[in-house]
Formats: C-alpha cells, structure tokens, sequence
C-alpha cells in the first residue's frame, strides 16, 4: 500500500502533511491508520507547534469514505477499527500541544468536511472549496462529529440547513455561516497559509501550547460522548443499508471514481432522490 499522507518537513516546528489518495482523496481505513501513526509522531515531537493538511488533489482536499472497504481492519501499524476510535483520535487532536490547520482546496464532503471541522483553523479557497455533509441524500446521517461540530459552530439553524439540505457550500458561506476561519482568493491560498504557519510557528513553545490550552477551556467544545454516539448512530444506519438499491445506484453512476458523479456529487444525489 501507498503512502496516503506525506510529512514534509518545512522546519523542525512546522510540517505540512499531504494528502494523497487516488484518485480521489477518499477516506479509507488505511488513511485512518496512517492518521493514528501521523499522531503518534505528532505527540512524540516536542519542537512541534503547527501541521498543515492540504491536498495534492486540486479537485478533492478529503472526501468521504470508501464505503466499500470502511469496515476493514488494516494489518499494520496504527490500525484502528474506525467506528469505535474516531472520536479518541478527533479529542487528541483537540488537545494535541500543536495547532492543526486545514487548507482546504476542492472538495471536502462527508469524512472529509468532519476531519477539517476537527483541525484548530480551516482556511479555504474562494473559487474551490466545496463543504458538504452528502449522508442524508445517500441515505444516511453524518456520524464524525459533523452534526456536533456545525451545531457548536454555527448554531441550530445553520446546522439544520447543511445537513439535511446534504448541498454543497462554498468558502464564502463557510465564512460566513463560521465554520472555517477565512475564505482566501485561491492564488493567495498557498502563501498566506505558508506565512501564517511560519509566524505561529516561531513563538515560544511554553506559551503557544498554554494558549491553545486556555483557548479550549473557554470554549464550547463538542463533547466525547457526543461523537460516540452519532458514530454508533451511523454504523447502524449503514449496517443495515448496506444492499439498498440507492447504494449500487451510485456506484453505477461513478461513486468512488474520478467521475461527474463524485465531483458533483451534491447535485447528482438530488437527482437520484427526485
């Protein structure tokens, strides 16, 4: 198996870690053992201040999981089985004395949106950045903190609207709704998340990491259990939807490839639903 994330190491207080899944960035279980053996390094560096996540796929930054294989266990280190430790490694990653910041470029739906809702800033690109919580058109419900995150973030109403509405939001309406940081022209992307890192980067550690700490402390933070329960929520759901007709549908129309169906995957399940 191919590496899905690659560390580059920018200094040795900031890395950028790349995600690469062809060919569409989709969230496997071997992405989520490569993301338990990321935060082992992660911990372990005690020079670490801030990771960046971005994509090496301009038309997808994470996208949601690879349905066929989620309930597979991979054989190698930092294997999890992902219903039962997602929400053990978002709260590490809550507290974690290193600052995650998302750069999202295309499209992050499902898994995807919910692991950049987890990171500590998300800055994304104006004219490609697409957010979508997809599960309710494909008959499902959002099971990684996506609910808890945009009910924190957003408030009741704003959250209703992008779950059950399950459409794609653009960086604007991401800014503007609060669940990312910034809505940057995509030319300028690439530097103003480079600078931002650098700077934060030279701070000392001691008071870097208690102000995150205090930051935490102050704020309304989804809960453990929270999680828990929504995933456990969605792997019934799933366990008993796994031969729906809606699901081999999809893959018919191009569900897991580079397809029209996946990079308009908000519209196309409307249509299927019509």
């Amino acid at each position: 198996m191919e590496n899905r994330l690659k560390i580059v190491e920018e200094t040795k207080n900031y890395w950028r870690v790349i995600i690469d899944n062809p060919p569409i960035n989709n969230f496997d279980p071997y992405m989520f053992a490569e993301l338990n053996v990321l935060m082992n390094k992660m911990e372990k560096n005690p020079d670490l201040r801030v990771v960046v996540f971005e994509s090496a796929n301009e038309d997808f930054f994470m996208n949601h999981h690879d349905v066929e294989h989620r309930q597979i266990i991979p054989t190698q280190e930092g294997a999890a089985p992902f219903f039962y430790e997602w929400a053990n490694w978002v709260e590490h990653l809550i507290n974690l004395h290193v600052l995650s910041i998302a750069k999202v470029r295309g499209r992050a739906r499902a898994q995807g949106f919910e692991f950049a809702l987890a990171c500590d800033i998300i800055f994304a690109s104006k004219e490609k950045a697409k957010f979508a919580l997809i599960e309710v058109g494909g008959g499902s419900i959002p099971g990684g903190g996506g609910i808890e995150w945009l009910c924190s973030l957003c408030g009741r109403a704003r959250a209703l609207e992008i779950v059950l509405s399950a459409d794609d939001y653009d960086a604007d309406t991401g800014e503007l709704y609060g669940f990312i940081n910034r809505s940057i022209p995509d030319e300028k992307l690439d530097e103003f998340v480079d600078k931002f890192a650098r700077r934060l980067s030279k701070f000392p550690k001691q008071v870097f990491d208690l102000g995150k700490e205090m930051v935490n402390s102050r704020s309304k933070l989804p809960s453990k259990s929270d999680f828990y329960m929504s995933n456990f929520i969605l792997n019934s759901v799933d366990s008993a939807n796994d031969d729906i007709e809606g699901y081999k549908l999809m893959k018919e129309k191009g569900l897991g490839s580079h397809s029209d169906f996946e990079l308009n995957l908000a519209e196309r399940i409307a249509e299927l639903n019509g």
